[in-house]
């Protein structure tokens, strides 16, 4: 049977992981959808419940999409272990790769901002911080739109046409620097919460210390940073043809690097209870809102305190 020669063209450069194969890519990913699948849960459950609580934090329900983008990735992954000359199959895998893990990053990015509210209100809560953090979303959109339209343009373009390759290949470079530049942006915000001179403005919100928060938040942020990097590093890296790869590209790196920190990630900011430790009061738009709800929450917790006492007294009173 002659081989298909219109688009989509299977890709002439190694990417990310290789060709998949029956025997170890399908064992492997199957592993890692049970475990994607039990964190989508347990996410669900968490979002559900503080619902139900009227404690409104929208970021589990960020990271239950996030378990299940990365479920959809592995499933197409071995997919396309099964049909390894399906070009669209592999075409949609390696889009998916790029995606969902950009949630993990705005997380970081609204955690990081609340810590340096919390620090520094006059800093955190001014109207240039709020644009930064704003276009840095719109970045990630847009980071988005150029590594999905690259994957596509190249497996579109005929193989000869080496123009509009290096122009695919700017064009996923510039992705990848952008969400580096994002994900190291967390940082940047816990130094300047940590190193500026300390205020008598601090503020108090969510659960545990700041301290706290800060260390977690910096793990976070390095193992985004990790993940935002070899992406990073792997497409400024000279392109290597499908026959010949770089170690890079193989297996060894691929699921370590990618799914492996997303995964220790994910289970740290579940593990941790963010939705508890990061959460702040709803409508905080100004300089004063985060001890407002820490007041509040200290005030029902007294007034719960002493109506049970106060039955537990009733109910002594009242014993023979």
């Amino acid at each position: 049977m002659a081989a298909a020669v219109g688009p989509p063209y299977p890709p002439l450069t190694a990417g990310l992981g290789g060709l998949p194969a029956i025997i170890p890519d399908v064992v492997i990913s199957a592993i890692f959808i049970a475990i994607f699948l039990g964190l989508a849960a347990v996410n669900m459950t968490i979002l559900q419940v503080n619902k139900r609580r009227q404690h409104r934090f929208p970021i589990s329900g960020m990271l239950f999409g996030l378990c299940m983008a990365r479920v959809t990735t592995l499933v197409l992954r071995i997919a396309w272990a099964v049909a390894p000359r399906n070009v669209r199959l592999g075409l949609a895998a390696s889009i998916f790769v790029n995606c969902g893990v950009v949630l993990l990053y705005i997380a970081n990015l609204v955690f990081a901002q609340r810590v340096l509210r919390a620090r520094q209100p006059p800093l955190g809560w001014h109207p240039a911080l709020r644009v930064l953090v704003w276009a840095a979303y719109a970045c990630v959109v847009a980071s988005l739109v150029m590594a999905i339209t690259s994957a596509v343009w190249n497996a579109y373009t005929v193989p000869d046409n080496l123009r509009a390759k290096l122009l695919c290949r700017a064009l996923l470079q510039a992705a990848s620097t952008i969400l580096l530049v994002v994900a190291a942006l967390p940082l940047l915000f816990l130094a300047l919460a940590t190193l500026l001179p300390r205020r008598d403005d601090e503020e108090a919100f969510g659960r545990g210390s700041i301290l706290a928060k800060m260390l977690f938040l910096a793990l976070f942020a390095l193992l985004c940073l990790a993940i935002a990097g070899f992406k990073a590093g792997t497409a400024w890296a000279p392109a290597r043809h499908i026959s010949a790869p770089a170690w890079y590209h193989g297996l060894a790196p691929f699921y370590p690097f990618l799914f492996t920190l997303e995964l220790v990630d994910l289970t740290l900011l579940t593990a941790s209870r963010v939705d508890q430790r990061f959460h702040v009061p709803d409508g905080s738009s100004k300089p004063g809102d985060y001890s407002r709800g820490r007041r509040l929450s200290d005030a029902s917790s007294k007034r719960e305190i002493a109506t049970v006492g106060q039955r537990h007294d009733e109910d002594k009173t009242g014993s023979p």
